[in-house]
């Protein structure tokens, strides 16, 4: 016998169960379907995210940062130590811990919420009734009615045609944050957000890193100022990376060899232990069988809809990474609520402008709003501030003084429009930018707010300071 749900969501990733909590939230009975398993077979909600994502990410690039500080930086502090040796596994470990302290904590929050979490695989099936009929298919099939679907199915990482993954010798996320022993050499192919933080990862740790990257210059997204501020820290940290390459062959044995065309033109060869392949993802809807009820993508793969989540079906939903916009986490989430409100009748917004960019490498690399280049493209009059680390008191109390804080804002109304940092912690200095610029705030409000002393944010304060050409500590 069908059970019926007035919200079913397919996908517990970030968008698909903070939608499933949130429908809950407002009265509704809901459902959430998701396939991820852990290792003994039991249900992982979290999506790529929390499995081979962001989480397992984190949890490495914190570990290597501790080993490497250990190695490099603690004797500075008058920190001897001796011995230092390195347990990959328990590292390992450590992370695989993490992952499923986070799945253990959305089943909880489901549980809390009264949201009906079914493990397996939802793919749609002909209406009955009025409502959308899913059938879920694992080790217990089930079969849902549903007056309201959000398809939250994510994505998968985009494959080089000439090497596809086997998760040994090439890599994607998941097997680059899978790695049992450190390659000596290891190749990365894309220098985005996935391959500069499993590159650090693996330096830092020992292994010799290049990374092949076909645009001609370094985080072409990313305010210019700033790019230029992280490419000088990772050449430092002996980082390589080869900019404007055109990826020929590459053949799998014992080792991978990558035949290339450098920025010149010239014939290059790179030889690796490991590659990992990082050129971006696909939206993933495979077994969705969203064809049998008519529902519409783009030639990309992408499920089309409108401004609010709306696909050319009534009723049905669809966000995060499988719909346009930016394949972010924060993204997913901020949809999925807006798509559970809009169900109760609610008027929710999403302001893709003030949704921040965080790269967790060292120095951390964190943006949201306009670069300069695009006000310069733009034509629009804007003024400019930055204030360095090197000028901060905490920052060179805890030994890190790499970077800066930027901050443009209206020529005119002085409203900030884009906020990029390159620092310690600018994953957690970013918020204020979005608050700033989701209230419209101007450079002067954030000028004339009290931070406290001594922490990094008031590097915030004076770059907005700089915009007027005043900063006190610099």
């Amino acid at each position: 016998m069908s059970k019926h749900f007035d919200v079913v969501v397919i996908g517990a990733g970030p968008g698909g169960y903070v939608a499933a909590i949130r429908a809950a939230q407002l009265g509704f009975s809901t459902a959430c379907i998701d396939a991820w398993s852990n290792a003994k077979g039991g249900p992982a909600p979290g999506g790529t995210c929390t499995n081979v994502g962001c989480i397992p990410s984190k949890a490495l690039l914190q570990s290597s940062e501790h080993f490497e500080h250990a190695g490099h930086h603690f004797a500075e502090h008058g920190i001897r130590v001796a011995g230092l040796s390195l347990d990959l596994e328990q590292m390992q470990a450590r992370k695989a811990r993490v992952v499923q302290q986070n799945n253990e904590g959305i089943l909880f929050l489901f549980k809390k919420n009264k949201v009906s979490f079914f493990h397996g695989r939802g793919s749609f099936e002909k209406s009955e009734g009025g409502n959308y009929r899913i059938e879920v298919s694992g080790a217990a099939p089930e079969t849902l009615l549903a007056t309201h679907v959000i398809i939250a199915t994510g994505s998968d990482p985009r494959a080089l045609p000439q090497a596809p993954f086997d998760e040994d010798m090439v890599l994607s996320n998941t097997g680059a944050l899978d790695i049992k022993a450190i390659p000596r050499r290891l190749g990365v192919i894309g220098a985005g957000v996935i391959g500069l933080e499993m590159g650090s990862v693996w330096r830092r740790l020992g292994a010799e890193v290049t990374i092949l990257e076909a645009l001609p210059a370094f985080l072409g997204a990313v305010d210019g100022q700033i790019a230029k501020e992280a490419q000088k820290a990772f050449a430092k940290q002996h980082l390589k990376i080869e900019f404007g390459v055109r990826i020929g062959s590459i053949r799998v044995a014992d080792e991978v060899t990558v035949e290339y065309a450098d920025a010149r033109g010239d014939s290059q060869k790179g030889v690796f232990d490991k590659l990992i392949v990082s050129i971006g993802r696909v939206p993933h809807t495979e077994g969705l069988n969203g064809a049998l009820i008519g529902l519409a993508q783009d030639e990309r793969g992408f499920i089309m809809v409108d401004a609010e989540c709306r696909t050319n079906l009534p009723n049905v939903w669809a966000i995060g990474d499988v719909v346009r916009g930016p394949m972010l986490a924060h993204k997913a989430e901020e949809e999925g609520v807006a798509v559970a409100e809009r169900i109760a009748g609610q008027q929710p917004h999403v302001n893709f402008n003030t949704v921040p960019w965080v790269i967790y490498t060292a120095p951390e690399i964190a943006w949201v709003g306009q670069t300069e280049e695009a006000l310069k493209a733009e034509g629009r009059a804007y003024s400019a501030g930055t204030f360095p680390f090197l000028a901060n008191g905490r920052a060179r109390a805890i030994g890190d003084t790499t970077g800066m804080v930027k901050i443009l804002a209206d020529a005119a109304s002085d409203e900030v429009l884009g906020v990029h940092i390159v620092g310690p912690a600018a994953s957690e200095l970013i918020a204020e930018a979005v608050m700033a610029m989701e209230f419209h705030a101007s450079s002067e409000d954030i000028a004339r707010i009290c931070h406290a002393h001594p922490t990094l944010s008031e590097s915030t304060k004076e770059a907005a300071l700089a915009v007027a050409k005043r900063t006190l500590n610099f």
